[in-house]
């Protein structure tokens, strides 16, 4: 005789509730994106801003392919519904594991994940303002004068959202230092005795996930060891209370 399946274990619970959670995620993608579309097009004009402002007067972006003018506006508005809905999402995930934690481990992700989502829009905001731009200035500038700089619209999308998230993610690195400290990974005075050398890999990591140029390799390490530092300071706060 086949056994019976305990509806009421932890484990079938558990893969209830994933479910439940993964439905009500993917209807809030489907809603927001849905809501976002119309304005699509806006959406992708105020991305291209930077580049625009940027190209000479006598250039412009250009489409390559046939459906370029229809699938870049697109793609952008599954990227950005995405970014959104990052917060809800944090905050289901919270709720599906908040059970299981004791009340100073819930207050301190809980002030993670609040902190998460405020530095990875910080970092996005930072790339589109200040990183954005003066890479775009600097490869224009350095163009021969006999070239015409006429980029492809899908190829900027794609420039761009690399960029957005390298820099959301770099923008993350206070969180990784306070979870490394607190769960006793890596001792904080490991991390300030090898500062030197968080700072080497911070270049090293950044001429890999950067456009090949200094400029641009500079404008992320920089900012990482100074998230780097940011983190060691909050581990300091976090011990003092």
């Amino acid at each position: 005789m086949k056994a019976k399946t305990n509806i009421n274990s932890p484990l079938i619970k558990n893969l209830y509730d994933i479910r439940k959670l993964t439905i009500k995620v993917v209807l809030a993608i489907l809603l927001i994106f849905f809501i976002l579309l119309p304005f699509a097009k806006n959406t992708y004009q105020f991305l291209s801003k930077p580049l625009q402002t940027q190209l000479p007067s006598n250039s412009t972006m250009i489409a390559t392919d046939i459906a370029s003018n229809f699938i870049s506006p697109f793609k952008l508005n599954f990227y950005l519904t995405l970014i959104l809905i990052m917060p809800y999402l944090l905050y289901e995930i919270w709720k599906f594991i908040a059970p299981a934690l004791y009340k100073n481990e819930k207050k301190l992700i809980s002030t993670l994940f609040v902190l998460s989502c405020i530095l990875f829009y910080i970092g996005i905001n930072f790339a589109y303002q200040i990183i954005l731009p003066s890479i775009l200035h600097f490869f224009i500038y350095i163009a021969p004068d006999n070239i015409l700089p006429m980029t492809d619209i899908n190829s900027y999308l794609n420039f761009c959202l690399k960029l957005f998230l390298v820099f959301g993610l770099a923008f993350e690195i206070p969180v990784l230092v306070i979870l490394l400290v607190n769960t006793g990974i890596i001792p904080i005075k490991n991390l300030i005795n090898n500062r030197r050398y968080i700072l080497v890999g911070c270049f090293g990591i950044s001429m890999f996930v950067t456009p090949p140029d200094a400029l641009s390799m500079t404008l992320l390490a920089i900012p990482m060891y100074i998230l780097f530092e940011l983190g060691l300071i909050f581990c300091k706060l976090l011990e003092k209370n």
